[in-house]
Parts: C-alpha cells; structure tokens; sequence
C-alpha cells in the first residue's frame, strides 16, 4: 500500500504543471517584428542582448521568454496573450505591440481597446511595461499625435510603467535602420537595450522580490 501510494503521488507530481516562476521569475515580452529580430540574427537582438545583460547583473535567475511574432498586430497580441500568460504564468510582461497598427492605419479606438484588454488581463498576475512607438511623420500630425496619446493615457489610467519612445536615437540614424527605413539593424540593438532598460531594471528589482514572497 505504501509504494501504491508513493507511485501516485510521484506520478500526480510529474503531470501537475508547475509555475516557472516558482523556481525562477518570468518575464514574458509580447511584441512584433522590433522584438522579434527581424532581419537580423536572433542572437544579436537587443531580447538576446538582455538575456546576458541579467546573466552578468547579478540577476541570473530570470527566464526571459520572448513570444514577439513579426507583424504581430495588438489583435493578434490580444488573441495570443490568454495561452501566454497561462503557459508561462510571468511575474513582469512587457507589451511592445502597436506600431504596424499605426502604419496600417487602423482605427485608433480599435488599437486603444486592444492594449487596454492586455493591460487588464496582464494586471492580474504581474507587472507591466509599456512599450510605445512613434509613427512617420507623413501619417499626418492629427493621426499621429492621437496614436502617441495611446500609450500614455492607457499608462496614466492603469498605473503601469512607460517607455514612451523605442526608437529613440535609432530611427534617424541611417546606419541603424534597415533598407526599409522601418526596422533596425543589428548595429541598432545596444541602442534599444540602453532605451529600454533604465524602465526595466526597477521592474525587475520589485518584481523578483515579489516572486521570492
């Protein structure tokens, strides 16, 4: 009777999924083709670039999972982001999703709805930062500034971190943007990691000690 019972419980052990952030904190990016390396070698992208980034801050015990997909819309976000978060349940997500809604020109209420239901479901169970974009300035000035607004009034109703600009220092220099005048170069990811990473580290800090509690 007693190996009986050992067997079920090693057994129940070995099929019950464990939360990854019971052995180390997650941190789930969400984004699209910026995020996503695209044209360039994944090993060089500024998400690979904060992997050894943690690797060598003394914060070795983050898992970054990055689920950005090329094109990714904040539809598809929105879609893909329930089995996300129930995968990999993550204690700090950062949502940089937006940017080829703007260059199709989808309607601004549509784009806002959809990272507002992010923001909803991530809040539950973690700590958000909020990736905004800028568009070119030929979508016009009317177009443009409202779809900038997005970010920061969706950042001010829900409390969570922004980092209003990613392409900061990036999208006016010739060497790092791809021929398409839309994606950086590989030169371009140190940059985009200095961008990102003064809004990151204080999340990191809270949201690992919150994991430890």
């Amino acid at each position: 009777m007693k190996v009986f019972i050992f067997l079920l419980s090693v057994s129940f052990w070995l099929t019950t999924p464990l939360k990854a952030s019971e052995t180390e904190p997650v941190l789930l990016v969400v984004g699209d083709s910026l995020s996503a390396a695209y044209g360039i070698d994944t090993d060089k992208s500024w998400v690979a670039l904060l992997r050894e980034r943690l690797s060598d801050d003394n914060t070795p015990d983050w898992q970054v999972v990055n689920a950005s997909i090329s094109g990714e819309t904040t539809e598809g976000g929105l879609a893909r982001l329930p089995g996300l978060l129930a995968q990999h349940q993550p204690d700090l997500v950062i949502i940089e999703l937006g940017g080829n809604d703007g260059l199709r020109g989808h309607p601004l209420p549509s784009i806002r709805a959809n990272l507002e239901q992010m923001i909803q479901m991530t809040l539950t169970d973690a700590r958000i930062l909020l990736v905004g974009i800028e568009l070119p300035p030929n979508y016009g000035p009317r177009y443009t500034r409202a779809f900038a607004d997005i970010y920061r009034e969706l950042a001010e109703a829900y409390q969570v971190d922004l980092l209003p600009f990613f392409l900061e220092g990036v999208y006016d220099a010739d060497a790092m943007m791809q021929a398409d005048g839309l994606h950086p170069t590989e030169a371009a990811q140190p940059q985009l990691l200095e961008n990102i990473w003064p809004y990151l580290k204080p999340l990191l800090t809270s949201a690992n000690l919150s994991a430890r509690l």
